[in-house]
């Protein structure tokens, strides 16, 4: 048989995702909650006939056989990341919804790169067309029958808007185009302008998703209505009446009444028999329901359900969830899954605690891409020995010797080691705020070290003595010099290209302000104590700063890495002055 397609909602904050499905499934779920953005995540079941209603005379042309459409409207807010990364997983097309006015926002881009790590095709909507300048609304209205009704100015307002998100998708490595100018959709994502308070091209985006779910996906979607069921928990619930309850997505065959399931736990792996399966009636919202729900014996993929069971108490949001007809196999394959996103070795790097399974894995994959060292991810609270563990990584590695809380809690204890220790802990209930926070922490914790490191350290440089500028010839010489490579700074020596001591430097001046340093490539008035121009020096002269060989070996065989490339240079050409002298100079 062939299962309904799982379609995930993604976008920016107030874009519009709860909209779009409040006037799919005729709802209000978007004016009950506050400010409009949903919530939670949850799962809308759309037949059929009800799609076909939508999209009219146009719905046949397709040859549609599906049996509907599943939505996941997972939230528009980065807080939830974790669920939004699920939905990313688990869809098989997505709909990534976008304010036409706005543009790509932070959470546009987040979702884009959520699509592309998990490889989920998707179709864009241009959402709010409504608010174009001058817009004739054509209320529930095809986008041909809209555009063939606008005049000129808006017709051209429209066409620079999606010209302009067409050049910002092309940026992030998508080739994109309005959906009824595509011939090949393996080639290029489909753009769809939509207004979801009015339902103007909402039946060309239902139409298309159900098009090109059912000619692409079509292998993918069908399923053996034998098989075992096989779910992901998006929320562990306590129901009125019923205890505790899993809210699932079943995305592969079928779960029974009385079925043994088994499912990640905080701690462990766990099973148990299907007590109840409580299904939302369609066009109902599996998180909020206006109607209680229906009771069934079975329920094929793809759906989204409630299940009541016994010892759900420990079940974690993220997790997989089987039947089960070897109860023991099935742990350990559910088991294996959980550990391929755990983290757990003895390298340096972070310490990572999130809430769920999903907030987790959407973290390690971040950090992964950033290149970011990882010792250990797992789930819960932060504890002592979590502490303890990143103290062990400050021996040898201090920006890695941190922990990221994720929706955790911290226990007294550990604050107390935390504070004691002086171990950074960064917490955020969201994601691009955790890793933001902490790169600009590692940023500056690495230049306090490189400091540290050159502290009452002689560094290379190498400096000429300009034509013209000769302010002062002795006692001391101010002569005008330009730094050619590395560094200069006060109360430094200087020595000629044949190794002759030449003086020492007691102020560097740029223009009314003493300077205690100069980089490569500035100009300044240098005062040097010992030489007089026209004898010791004089215009053009090149001059070496000279470095101290307790210094120079420091240099050269312990922080040569942390050299910039000018001054490594200098180095070498210092190390051949002073080995004209004395061949074994620095060794």
């Amino acid at each position: 048989m062939i299962r309904q397609p799982i379609i995930s909602v993604l976008g920016h904050v107030d874009h519009g995702k709860t909209s779009l499905l409040d006037y799919i499934r005729g709802s209000a779920v978007a004016s009950r909650e506050a400010g409009g953005i949903t919530q939670h995540i949850g799962a809308t079941e759309v037949p059929i006939d009800t799609v076909k209603a939508i999209c009219g005379q146009d719905f046949d042309k397709w040859g549609i056989k599906l049996p509907g459409l599943l939505f996941i409207d997972t939230p528009g807010h980065k807080a939830f990341t974790n669920l939004r990364s699920r939905g990313g997983s688990l869809s098989d097309l997505a709909v990534l919804i976008v304010d036409i006015n706005e543009g790509l926002q932070p959470q546009t881009l987040e979702s884009i790169n959520i699509l592309k790590n998990y490889k989920t095709p998707f179709v864009m909507a241009l959402n709010k067309i409504d608010r174009i300048n001058g817009f004739k609304i054509i209320p529930k209205s095809s986008f041909n029958q809209i555009i063939s009704q606008q005049n000129e100015n808006v017709k051209l307002m429209l066409d620079q808007k999606v010209w302009d998100f067409q050049a910002k998708m092309y940026e992030q490595g998508f080739d994109c185009d309005i959906y009824n100018k595509i011939s090949d959709y393996t080639k290029k994502i489909a753009m769809v302008p939509i207004s979801a308070k009015t339902g103007m091209g909402v039946s060309d985006l239902l139409l298309l998703i159900a098009g090109l779910s059912q000619k692409f996906l079509k292998n993918k979607l069908e399923i053996d209505e034998n098989d075992p069921g096989k779910a992901t928990i998006l929320e562990v619930k306590e129901e009125k009446g019923l205890g505790m309850t899993l809210d699932v997505i079943v995305y592969d065959g079928v779960i029974k009444r009385k079925d043994n399931i088994v499912f990640g736990g905080k701690d462990g792996i766990y099973s148990t028999n299907v007590r109840a399966l409580l299904k939302p009636k369609p066009l109902d919202e599996i998180r909020d329901p206006r109607k209680k729900f229906d009771s069934v014996e079975s329920q094929y993929a793809a759906a989204g359900i409630k299940i009541s069971a016994p010892d759900l108490e420990k079940a974690l949001a993220g997790s997989p969830l089987y039947v089960a007809t070897d109860i023991e196999a099935t742990k350990k394959e559910i088991s294996k899954e959980i550990k391929s996103i755990k983290i757990e070795n003895n390298s340096s790097g972070v310490i990572i605690k999130t809430d769920t399974l999903g907030s987790l894995e959407a973290i390690v994959m971040e950090l992964k891409e950033l290149g970011i060292n990882i010792r250990r991810a797992d789930i819960g609270d932060v504890t002592k020995q979590d502490m303890i563990e990143a103290k062990s990584v400050k021996i040898d590695d201090k920006v890695s010797a941190v922990v990221f809380a994720f929706n955790s809690r911290i226990l007294p204890d550990a604050k107390e080691v935390a504070a004691k220790e002086e171990i950074k802990v960064f917490e955020s209930d969201i994601i691009y705020k955790l890793i933001e926070d902490y790169e600009l922490w590692k940023k500056e914790e690495l230049e306090k070290q490189k400091k540290k490191k050159f502290e009452g350290i002689t560094r290379p440089g190498k400096i000429e003595l300009m034509h013209h500028h000769v302010f002062r010839v002795t006692k001391p010489a101010i002569v005008g010099v330009r730094v050619l490579r590395g560094r200069i700074k006060t109360d430094i020596s200087l020595i000629k290209d044949d190794g002759k001591n030449i003086g020492t430097v007691k102020t560097l001046k740029d223009k009314n302000d003493f300077l205690k340093e100069a980089l490569q490539g500035k100009e300044i008035a240098c005062a040097i104590d010992g030489p007089t121009v026209g004898r010791q020096i004089k215009e053009g002269d090149i001059l070496y700063v000279n470095i101290p060989l307790p210094d120079y070996k420091k240099l050269k065989f312990e922080i040569y890495n942390e050299l910039t490339e000018d001054e490594k240079e200098v180095l070498e050409e210092f190390i051949v002055i002073k080995r004209k002298e004395d061949s074994l100079w620095g060794i």
